[in-house]
């Protein structure tokens, strides 16, 4: 058994014994307090009230009166990408010093509010301290680390080879920060996705204003506070707000939008970012398949493939396993692996598990329902299929063989659904996969090197991994590109 201290998190270690992973956690808040996981490889915010007393003869008594929130319209926006400009025309964020300084101070915001952060994700999902902690407060600090440890190298000139005719000049490469960054988030990490972005875009130097999701509240209302008490304000803003804040900001012109989230609001991005030509990221879903061979250890493949759907927020992130591909023989074997590594996670009723995240909003708990009572796959359930409308909690679900025209295989699940898909050869798999829209992230496992070539070779998608899920994305240099 080997045992690995990752660090920078001295209160974070993992043990992995090939069948099993365990990773450990010393919360920093609670004096001798470990936590420990198997990992198998709302509206908007209410207006505010004050109290006020009514001075009229016929009552003296006090009463609430509702005081209208400041409303965030197109003129607001303006004025801030304004100030915004104005700060960044002075020079000051393009500065080492700066930088480092703004970085410095996100790194102490996780550290001293790393309490206020669990319990904003709690409120919002449900999201259990450990799995906070790892897949969001632990992926913020280490993106400032890789930052500060990097920000000299990538600010450095890179040289660059003359021509003969040019002789005897020199050129170099200067990296140049764009100006206003504006970056919109999404629900499902609603820290770490809000965070990371802000990082890459102060790290190159860039004025910045952060659009946190609305459907995860508390989390919005917490890094509104936190930047205004870490960030210099001048520099680095949080506007919050649904749809026409959203708008408002849209129709000014940044010198760069970064956006998570769906296809559908991607497209809206991109037909107003379009109007200023502004330069676009799009971080977006898809259907990520998970392709299983038989030649596979099964007990490691279903422990894997577990921490890849329910343990990665219930399913609902946007690199978890949206369906298995397998051969008929193999499934029977593939579902009852998987029924038991459900009952060792989550014990026997998932329901009452304090180690799986609830379904974020009651409209995704209502668009997740239909998908499982479609009249093509209601019959198709093999594990799980318990619900519970008021508490946002749907238990882990594995459909066998549902119609490629049910809604289940035609737009990404984002929940605890999980559909097996059964081919002849398992090499058919890569038909199925391509006449799909290119996933986010496609995974493996087999042992057999000529078909792990063969995959890599003839599939496209944003990530790969091979015999594991999701964990391509805590290895930096696979994700470092130049988006600012």
């Amino acid at each position: 058994m080997r045992s690995l201290c990752v660090e920078p998190f001295q209160n974070f270690s993992v043990v992995d014994t090939g069948a099993r992973r365990t990773l450990t956690y010393c919360s920093p808040w609670k004096t001798n307090h470990k936590h420990e996981a198997v990992l198998f490889p709302p509206p908007s915010r209410p207006i505010r009230k004050s109290l006020c007393v009514c001075l009229s003869s016929s009552s003296k008594l006090p009463v609430m009166m509702e005081e209208k929130k400041k409303t965030f319209d197109a003129s607001e926006a303006a004025l801030l990408v304004k100030e915004l400009n104005e700060s960044f025309r002075t020079g000051k964020t393009k500065s080492y010093e700066w930088r480092v300084s703004q970085l410095k101070s996100i790194e102490k915001m996780v550290v001293e509010r790393e309490k206020d952060i669990c319990e904003a994700l709690y409120k919002d999902l449900s999201k259990p301290e450990f799995e906070a902690f790892v897949s969001e407060i632990a992926m913020v600090k280490s993106s400032c680390k890789e930052a500060l440890k990097e920000l000299k190298h990538w600010m450095k000139p890179e040289k660059a080879k003359t021509s003969m005719e040019t002789y005897p000049s020199s050129a170099e490469i200067v990296s140049e920060p764009l100006g206003a960054v504006l970056v919109i988030s999404t629900w499902n990490y609603p820290f770490s996705l809000s965070v990371k972005p802000v990082i890459g875009a102060i790290t190159a130097g860039n004025a910045t204003v952060l659009k946190p999701s609305e459907i995860a509240p508390a989390t919005s209302s917490l890094l509104s506070k936190l930047f205004e008490e870490y960030l210099d304000r001048s520099a680095v803003r949080v506007v919050e707000g649904d749809v026409p804040e959203t708008t408002a900001l849209l129709e000014q012109k940044w010198d760069k939008i970064f956006y998570t989230g769906s296809p559908r609001v991607g497209r809206i991005i991109m037909t107003a970012a379009a109007k200023h030509l502004t330069p676009v990221v799009l971080e977006l879903g898809g259907k990520c398949p998970a392709v299983i061979d038989s030649d596979v250890d099964l007990q490691v493949t279903a422990r894997r493939i577990i921490a890849g759907k329910w343990q990665a927020n219930n399913g609902q992130a946007c690199i978890s396993v949206d369906y298995i591909i397998t051969t008929k023989d193999f499934a029977p074997k593939l579902i009852d692996a998987l029924r038991k590594g459900i009952e060792e996670c989550f014990g026997t009723d998932p329901m009452e598990s304090k180690d799986i995240s609830r379904i974020v909003s009651s409209n995704h708990f209502s668009r997740l329902q239909s998908l499982m009572d479609e009249y093509k796959v209601y019959n198709k359930i093999v594990v799980g299929g318990q619900r519970n409308q008021k508490e946002l909690k749907i238990a882990p679900t594995i459909f066998l063989d549902v119609p490629g025209d049910s809604q289940l295989m035609q737009e990404e699940i984002f929940g605890p659904l999980l559909p097996i898909i059964t081919v002849e050869n398992v090499k058919d798999s890569i038909d199925l996969i391509n006449s799909k829209p290119k996933p986010l992230a496609a995974y493996l496992f087999t042992n057999n090197d000529k078909l792990k070539n063969y995959f890599v070779q003839s599939v496209s998608s944003g990530g790969m991994a091979i015999n594991d899920t999701v964990l391509h994305v805590c290895i930096h240099l696979l994700l470092m590109t130049h988006i600012y």
